[in-house]
C-alpha cells in the first residue's frame, strides 16, 4: 500500500509520559502505512510557522490532533465581572496551535482524528458536536488498543484513502475547479475578485489612452509625408526652420573656426539653395 502523509498537530511534549504517548500514536500510524509529519518535530522549515504548516498540509491526506496539557491553573475565573461569572479550579489547557491547525485542516477538507488528553478543558474545535468524533483518552498504551479507538481509527483511515494523493489527486469536495479555456469573457470577469477587476479596468483604460495619444502624434506625420516636397519654402515653414539671424559659412570658414558647432546639413543645404547671403551667391 502506498504511504500517505498525515499531519500530526501536537505541541512540544513536557513530560516523559506525554512523549511516550505521542510516539505510540506515531508508531500506530506507521503500522497503517501512514507517515506522521509535524512541524518542529520531524519536519523543519526556514519559513514562518503558519507558512510551513500550510505548505505541509498541501501534501497531507489527513490530520491527527493530539491535545496535551500545556498550561495549568489551580484557580481562576471565567467571564470575570459578569453576572455569569464562573469559578475555575484545576484548569488544564492545551496549546492553541491545536485549535489553529485543526481549523486550517478543516478548511482544506482533510479528515480529522481528534485525541484529547483526559482532564483537559474542552473548548473550541476540541469539543464534541462538530463534524468529527473527539476521543478523550488517558495517556496510556492500553487506550490505543481499545475497540473504540480501533473503530474510529479505521473509519478515519477509510476517509484518508478516499482523499487520493494530494496535490495531484481529485478535487476535494466543495472546491470548484475553473478552466479558463471553457469560460466566456463574462464568466472570466465574474470570476475575478473586486481588486482584480479594478486592476484590469485601469489597465484597459491606460492602454486605450496610450493608443489614442500615439495615434494623435502619428496622423500629422503621415499627412506631412504625403505632401509634395518640391516647394522648399513650404517645407521650411512646416518644419519651422528659421534662417533669420543665422550666420552661414562655407567649408573654408568652418575649417578656420573650429569652434563652429552648427549642423553640417545646414551648410550643405544652403550652398545649393541660392538664398541671398549664402556662400554660393558670394562666390558669384
Amino acid at each position: 500500500m502506498e504511504e500517505k502523509l498525515i499531519f500530526v498537530s501536537v505541541g512540544a511534549t513536557a513530560t516523559a509520559e506525554q512523549e511516550s504517548f505521542v510516539r505510540l500514536i506515531e508508531d500506530r500510524l506507521r503500522s497503517e502505512s501512514l507517515t506522521p509529519k509535524t512541524v518542529g518535530r520531524n519536519t523543519f522549515s526556514a519559513d514562518a510557522p503558519l507558512k510551513a504548516i500550510t505548505e505541509l498540509m498541501e501534501h497531507c491526506s489527513g490530520i491527527v490532533v493530539i491535545a496535551l496539557e500545556r498550561s495549568y491553573f489551580p484557580a481562576g475565573l471565567d467571564k470575570r465581572g459578569c453576572p455569569r461569572q464562573v469559578s475555575l479550579t484545576d484548569t488544564r489547557l492545551p496549546t492553541p496551535w491545536n485549535q489553529i491547525e485543526a481549523a486550517m485542516a478543516y478548511t482544506k477538507h482533510l479528515p480529522l482524528l481528534v485525541i484529547v488528553e483526559a482532564g483537559l478543558k474542552a473548548e473550541g474545535l476540541l469539543e464534541s458536536g462538530y463534524d468529527w468524533y473527539v476521543q478523550t483518552l488517558p495517556l496510556e498504551a492500553t487506550a490505543l488498543s481499545s475497540n473504540e479507538f480501533n473503530g474510529v481509527l479505521a473509519d478515519w483511515k477509510d476517509k484518508v484513502l478516499e482523499m487520493g494523493a494530494p496535490p495531484a489527486g481529485p478535487a476535494r469536495p466543495g472546491l470548484q475547479v475553473l478552466n479558463p479555456a471553457e469560460m466566456s469573457v463574462l464568466d472570466l470577469l465574474g470570476a475575478l475578485r473586486p481588486v482584480q477587476l479594478w486592476s484590469v479596468t485601469i489597465a484597459l483604460v491606460g492602454l486605450l489612452a496610450g493608443a489614442f495619444s500615439l495615434g494623435a502624434q502619428l496622423v500629422p506625420l503621415l499627412k506631412e509625408r504625403s505632401q509634395p516636397t518640391s516647394d522648399r519654402s513650404t517645407l521650411r515653414a512646416r518644419l519651422n526652420i528659421r534662417t533669420e539671424g543665422l550666420v552661414l559659412m562655407d567649408q573654408a570658414t568652418v575649417a578656420a573656426h573650429p569652434v563652429w558647432i552648427g549642423p553640417p546639413f545646414l551648410i550643405r543645404q544652403e550652398k545649393s539653395s541660392g538664398i541671398p547671403g549664402t556662400p554660393a551667391e558670394r562666390e558669384s
